[in-house]
């Protein structure tokens, strides 16, 4: 074998990284594993706030050492495999920006009567187009209700001077509204990172949805939704403040250092050693309700506490650090000590009226160090000068060319600036968002104008980053939750075990049967699928990508599919045998006429996954990710390390005993002879029948749209014993809250487990109409069952009680677009399919062909569910379905490919003597493979199905479906169809072909018998 030292090389690396990334996720699991036991009591239950405090203690502290390498817990965490929310528990938001709010606040809130019946129009317009842009729609609106009018007849004013002015055309007006819009976007993604950021071991994603006015954040581990939604929908804080130097603060710090010698001598003489487990619990028992703020106020790390303090000086003062201005400089791992110090209550209480500390945002560049900042407060605690005066901020250069920000303020803003400027020459003033400082620059003369400049050591991105900063305070763009999960951590447990039951359930059947059906051969797939699945996980944690639990399906499946190319080779291989070929050459020819099949059933599927990826939203991005890691990784197994191993088996050539099959497979399904394309008009009426009983059953009954694709509120609710749904349902449906709303209730899991769903109030997308719906479910509930409804994190449900352990919400207007962006895929799958097929087969009727039968396979999945439903089994139609849907497409396209190449290959030796009979013995041909590929895939989904829980319940039903009807379709559609449209010219281009291949190979017998 050729390349056979390179493809050993690669392996060797692939594995090394896969080991050393795994290796890493093990160690860290031990951790997390170790801070479940330090925060369960006697009785079992966790502490979660313990649990957490233990590993922020150790967040930036050496825990692994790996030849002479450490590597701290917050590292580790960096280069884990990490679990997705529906594994581990957690949250997961949608945000919206407001875009309404920002063209008021340009319009300067105008009450013009036209211009407010536009709004609303606009209003209206998006609940139904929301593909198109709210400032589009906002345009059209207002042409609509002014007849054409100018729009700087509203947007002319003194905030906008200089960008709109009354002779602006609507041209124009309408780039400001654009850029104010998309420059909101910006700045409120910028605040909610820095936000986000504070929640340090909870591991936050946070990506802006391109193309549209959302925010994505995923925040696992999060077991406290109501603060994780205050924190994402409060108002931007933006201030100015003065700086203290540390001479005018020194009696202060003076005092301060004196009691802090006091309270650590207290300390010392009570416990000679430090345990910080009991500091930690006593912090923790002690402000149990501390603010938003001081919650998230970045005490994520802890250090040892040492004997750093020389006499006379407290470790407030001996922990401090050189820094590039006056002022006072810490390491990030003790800026928990600091904060401890000042929250203490008996340090607090020595802070003048006027002081108060903040962090500033980021370290010092190039330094691992933070500033503290001494604020200089007014009356009451106020700032001298708040964000709303900013009318505008941009970036600029500075007098040096070096990047700066220029900001606009309006004439109060102005004046009060001056002021400030005015006292603070050769000072520093703090520029402040949310209670962090952003920048702090040196004032060097008194700004007497609304206009002014702010210098320092930034970059282009940095000085962009700090003008969107100063603009949120002018113009607010308030956010709003469209889209929100909640999956409890009781959930995560399950999802765990029911994902590691589905895989090595799957895994064992496939071991078994590939040694049963092909021998030695079986053995070598066997170590492929090991290494392919040990490389999927490997290369997910090497991505940073989490593994979800549809992720997980992407591996069932890929065990299934994975084993495809290997039965390829290995029925080619057999192929070869059975007419007299020695083992050398029959392997060699295997693999090489194996190896255009499977190039095109793995780019079909793989073009399936990115468009799955592309245009997928929440647990699609994970199956896709997976699945085309999964199909890269299978076919680098499959081909090259199982043509290794082989050779390796194979050194004493054609005496070599390899075999690929056993005494109870051999000769299974060779010397087929059925007339499949004789059957091919009954197929079509079969097919017919079902699909037209299934379109009658979906127009009179509809399938049961999942809540991303209607909208709604749904919770999982854990009772303390078996639950009848038809029972809770009826008596929901009977109240009168929920009388007038959709409600749907469902045995989820487990018969103590519901799943209800609601369609109450789900116009208002408001966190309080949130708290009104889920009071009035389990008021509702509780009057139901006699049972108290128990909130927060609870493992274990006691007699008489019941819990949510997870919830979703998803507003009617997402739920448009998920079904949007789930017609998109659907369209952009079949048009990649059919141009692929049309590029490698250069026949447009092996492309129509072919989509004409994904279109059929699509159609018998959806009316496999209507029928089902009319049994009373109703699986739910959502974006997990859709991912299913696609990826039948990709199996369904891989077998027609298969198929499809044989017939090619048969064509240039045969021609058009007998079309339909070459079209037969091409089916008849692959058949073993179809069914041997169908059949561990099948049985592969079935374990699925019965052990992945009720999340993949619909999706591993349609996948049971669709590989049986992708199976006949790529047999009873796909290739008679190609027969059916075009005998004459089908045969003609075969003709073509056979005489192109004729002369191909006489040419090569020539020029071998010329050497």
């Amino acid at each position: 074998m050729k390349n056979k030292n390179t493809i050993v090389f690669l392996t060797v690396i692939i594995t090394a990284l896969c080991l050393y990334y795994l290796g890493i996720t093990f160690f860290s699991r031990g951790i997390q594993q170790d801070a479940v036991n330090y925060a369960k009591n006697e009785a079992g239950v966790i502490d979660q706030q313990k649990k957490q405090s233990y590993l922020d203690s150790i967040w930036r502290e050496p825990v692994l050492n790996i030849l002479g390498a450490e590597f701290t817990y917050q590292e580790i965490k960096e280069y884990e495999l990490n679990l997705g929310l529906d594994l581990q528990g957690g949250m997961h938001v949608t945000l919206e920006v407001s875009p309404v709010a920002i063209i008021e606040g340009l319009a300067g809130n105008s009450k013009d009567p036209q211009f407010r019946e536009a709004l609303a129009k606009a209003d209206e317009a998006h609940k139904t187009n929301t593909q198109t842009p709210y400032a589009s729609l906002f345009e059209t609106a207002y042409a609509e209700v002014t007849s054409g009018g100018q729009l700087s007849k509203i947007f002319a004013n003194a905030a906008n001077k200089g960008r709109i002015e009354f002779g602006s055309t609507n041209a124009e007006v309408m780039k400001v509204i654009n850029e104010e819009v998309d420059n909101a976007i910006d700045r409120a993604f910028q605040i909610l990172r820095t936000r986000i950021d504070r929640f340090g071991t909870s591991q936050p994603n946070i990506q802006r949805l391109q193309g549209t006015g959302r925010i994505q954040i995923e925040l696992p581990g999060v077991d406290n939704p109501q603060r994780v939604r205050k924190l994402l929908q409060g108002v931007a804080k933006l201030e100015f403040w003065e700086v203290y130097s540390i001479s005018e603060v020194s009696p202060t710090l003076s005092a301060i250092n004196d009691a802090l010698l006091k309270i650590e001598a207290a300390d010392k003489t009570a416990k000679p050693t430090t345990d910080l487990a009991s500091e930690l619990k006593a912090e923790s028992a002690e402000g149990q309700e501390n603010s938003l703020e001081n919650e998230l106020s970045g005490d994520t790390t802890n250090t040892a506490e040492e004997e750093l303090a020389t006499p006379g000086q407290s470790k407030f003062f001996a922990l401090m650090k050189q820094g590039p201005y006056e002022g006072f400089y810490y390491s990030l791992e003790d800026t928990a000590q600091i904060n401890r110090v000042l929250k203490n209550p008996s340090i607090t209480r020595l802070f003048p009226s006027t002081l108060k500390f903040l962090w500033g945002v980021k370290p010092v560049e190039g330094t691992e160090l933070l500033e503290l900042f001494a604020i200089k407060m007014g009356r009451g605690g106020e700032s001298p000068l708040t964000g709303e005066v900013i009318t505008d901020a941009r970036q600029s250069l500075d007098q040096f060319s070096r990047p700066a920000v220029s900001m606009q303020m309006n004439a109060i803003g102005a004046k009060k600036w001056r002021n400030i400027t005015g006292a603070n020459i050769q000072r520093r003033v703090a520029i402040a968002l949310d209670n962090y400082v952003y920048t702090a620059p040196n004032v060097n003369q008194e700004i007497d104008a609304g206009n002014s400049q702010i210098s320092g050591n930034f970059t282009i991105e940095e000085a962009e980053d700090l003008a969107n900063i100063l603009k949120a305070g002018s113009l607010p763009a308030p956010t709003k939750i469209v889209e929100e999960a909640v999956i409890g951590p009781t959930l995560g447990k399950e999802a765990q075990k029911q994902g590691v039951t589905s895989i090595l359930a799957g895994l064992a059947i496939v071991v078994i049967f590939m040694i049963f059906y092909y021998a030695k051969g079986g053995i070598v797939a066997n170590v492929a699928l090991l290494f392919n699945i040990f490389f999927i996980l490997g290369i997910l944690a090497n991505l940073g990508a989490a593994l979800t639990l549809p992720g997980i399906a992407g591996i069932v499946l890929t065990i299934g599919m994975s084993i495809d190319a290997n039965v390829l080779i290995f029925e080619r291989i057999r192929e070869e045998m059975r007419n007299g070929i020695p083992v050398l050459q029959a392997i060699s020819s295997g693999y090489q006429k194996a190896y255009s099949s499977i190039i095109d059933a793995n780019v079909t599927t793989f073009l399936t996954g990115v468009i799955l990826y592309v245009l997928g939203q929440g647990p699609l991005k994970g199956f896709a990710v997976t699945l085309m890691i999964g199909i890269i990784c299978s076919f680098f197994s499959a081909v090259f390390i199982t043509r290794v191993i082989i050779t390796y088996m194979t050194k004493k050539g054609n005496d070599s005993k390899l075999s690929f099959d056993t005494p109870l497979s051999k000769g299974w399904l060779t010397n087929v002879h059925f007339d499949f394309l004789g059957k091919r008009r009954l197929a079509y009426v079969m097919s017919s029948i079902v699909i037209a009983i299934g379109i009658v059953l979906m127009a009179t009954n509809g399938l049961r749209l999942g809540v991303d694709f209607q909208g709604g509120r749904s919770y999982v609710v854990n009772f303390d014993e078996a639950m009848t749904a038809s029972d809770i349902k009826t008596s929901l449906s009977g109240m009168e809250t929920f009388a007038n709303s959709g409600i749907e209730v469902k045995t989820y899991n487990t018969p103590n487990m519901l799943k209800i769903t609601t369609s109450y109030m789900i116009e208002d997308e408001s966190v309080e109409a949130d708290a009104t719906v889920k009071a009035a479910l389990t008021d509702a509930l509780s009057q139901i069952t006699n049972k108290t409804f128990v909130d927060g994190t609870v493992d274990n449900v006691e007699a008489g009680q019941f819990i949510i352990g997870g919830s979703s919400k998803v507003s009617p207007t997402i739920a448009d677009d998920i079904k949007n962006s789930s017609l998109e895929s659907f369209g952009l799958a079949i048009l990649a399919i059919f141009f692929y097929i049309l590029i490698r087969f250069r026949r447009w009727q092996f492309s129509l062909g072919a989509i004409i039968a994904l279109i059929h396979d699509s159609l018998i999945v959806l009316s496999a569910f209507a029928i089902a439903g009319l049994f009373g089994i109703n699986f739910e139609v959502d974006q997990v379905f859709i991912g299913a849907l696609l990826t039948i497409m990709g199996y369904s396209i891989n077998d027609t490919v298969v198929v499809f190449d044989r017939i090619r290959e048969n064509l240039q030796l045969k021609g058009s003597k007998d079309l339909v009979g070459t079209f037969n013995e091409s089916i008849n041909s692959t058949i073993s493979r179809t069914l041997i590929t169908s059949m561990t895939t099948l049985i592969v989904v079935v374990v699925l199905f019965i052990f992945g829980g009720e999340v993949l319940r619909g999706f591993s039903f349609a996948f049971m479906i669709g590989i049986i009807v992708g199976t006949y379709s790529s047999i009873f559609i796909a290739s008679p169809i190609v027969v059916d449209l075009s005998k004459k010219t089908l045969g003609k281009a075969a003709d073509k072909e056979q005489e192109y291949a004729r002369a191909k190979a006489s040419a090569k017998a020539s020029a071998t018998a010329n050497q």
